[in-house]
């Protein structure tokens, strides 16, 4: 998992090698007041990751201290 502090985003890679521009459907599930989770699928059908805008409301504090030390 990465953890972007300035748009406080975090995003866990499910498939590790995916190439860049895979990801060729998001889903996105709004958590009111809270951030979103989108997952993104590729061309067919998997999942490669999940993204977290928000992570700071969304995450135990503790996963987004250990993703920025990554």
């Amino acid at each position: 998992m990465t953890y972007d502090i300035d748009a406080n985003a975090a995003y866990l890679a499910i498939e590790e090698h995916a190439a860049a521009g895979a990801a060729v459907e998001q889903v996105a599930i709004e958590r009111p007041g809270q951030g979103d989770i989108v997952l993104d699928f590729d061309a067919d059908g998997h999942l490669l990751g999940i993204e977290i805008i928000g992570a700071v409301r969304l995450l135990h504090p503790t996963i987004v201290a250990a993703a920025m030390q990554i």
